[in-house]
């Protein structure tokens, strides 16, 4: 394969950057065009892509294309599909990189179609072996990894989040060249108000968060007093979300038992499932309380770099290779601990930051 490569991105909800996401595309379609002696070209959708594309500005594009205007500040496919179509005709490339947002997740097929090229989506990996492109991606809950050639150009591939090293650089001033999109009244039917989302204390899911704290169906049994605690349990569990910034994640057994009318964490539902039947996360750090590592959750932790479990039982599955430190101790006590050692901390910084000002 030669000719060009096309990095394709949204300017993020705070309009001053690119999602965290697109620079880890962008650092993996340098890495093609060395491997490959092809050129590339940027392409930026947003409301206005000033200070987003100067991030970007020294990464040795030849082109930084844009399509800006109120009518692409915020998520819409007839907007988004128009817009993205427009830069990928513009750059002519063979292949298109983009980041697997929700925002392009939803019309990057439609853009494909209508190249009459081909689209990839989850993909982990893309690597140029003896000049041809191959593409890599997981199946059956991360069990089989696919390799995946095209002929058909321009081929798209949307890239998941987490799996290649971003690019970095300095800060720049950036040549762009935009592209006018004229949406016809038909694609501006749909109108949006606003966002409603929780409160960011409220979140418990957070993909970037460095640290995963995973709760199993031991929070919700009797304790040594020969009760269940569960207030006391959704206190120190939320406390310690809150105070670490952590992702939280739950075993299947915890989450079934809302299913069969079992007292449960309220927090807690299905989508935190971490594990053979829910998420395969890739957060940097994994800290497991109150769960005994079996296979089918364990199976969910296989790309956390580091892992870590609490449990009182010494011959639980995280004892056995699976996790790179187990302690044996009582994860209520453990977690009240570390809370009081993060409202330290908090407290130490507040302080600091106080004298200084």
């Amino acid at each position: 394969m030669s000719g060009s490569i096309l990095c394709l991105a949204h300017v993020s909800e705070a309009g001053d950057a690119l999602p965290k996401a697109s620079y880890e595309v962008l650092g993996t379609a340098l890495k093609l065009t060395k491997q490959l002696n092809a050129k590339l070209t940027i392409g930026l959708i947003g409301a206005d892509v000033t200070a987003a594309s100067g991030t970007v500005a020294n990464a040795g594009a030849e082109r930084i294309l844009a399509v800006t205007g109120p009518d692409f500040a915020t998520a819409h496919y007839a907007s988004d599909v128009a817009a993205a179509e427009a830069i990928c005709r513009s750059a002519g490339a063979e292949l298109v990189l983009a980041p697997a947002t929700s925002r392009f997740m939803r019309v990057l097929a439609g853009v494909a179609h209508r190249l009459n090229g081909c689209v990839d989506t989850h993909v982990t990996a893309l690597e140029a072996v003896n000049g041809e492109l191959q593409a890599m991606r997981w199946h059956y809950r991360q069990r089989i990894e696919a390799v995946i050639r095209r002929d058909t150009r321009p081929w798209i591939v949307l890239l998941e989040s987490g799996c290649n090293a971003p690019w970095t650089g300095a800060i720049g001033a950036a040549k762009v060249e935009e592209i006018a999109v004229t949406l016809p009244e038909a694609a501006k039917r749909t109108v949006v108000t606003g966002v409603r989302a929780p409160k960011s204390d409220a979140q418990t899911i957070r993909p970037d968060a460095d640290l995963l704290f995973v709760a199993g169906a031991g929070w919700t049994k009797k304790q040594a007093d020969g009760k269940p605690h569960i207030d006391q349990a959704e206190t120190l569990i939320l406390d310690f979300l809150r105070a670490s910034g952590a992702s939280l994640g739950g075993s299947k057994s915890l989450v079934d038992q809302t299913g069969e009318s079992q007292a449960v964490l309220g927090f807690m539902t299905h989508l935190n499932q971490v594990g053979q039947t829910g998420s395969t996360p890739r957060h940097p750090k994994g800290l497991s309380t109150c769960c005994h590592g079996e296979e089918p959750h364990v199976v969910g932790w296989r790309f956390i770099n580091e892992r870590r479990a609490v449990n009182l039982d010494p011959n639980c599955g995280w004892a056995r290779g699976k996790a790179d430190v187990l302690y044996v101790a009582d994860a209520f006590e453990v977690l009240a601990k570390l809370n009081a050692l993060l409202a330290q901390r908090s407290q130490t910084n507040f302080e600091a930051v106080a004298q200084g000002a």
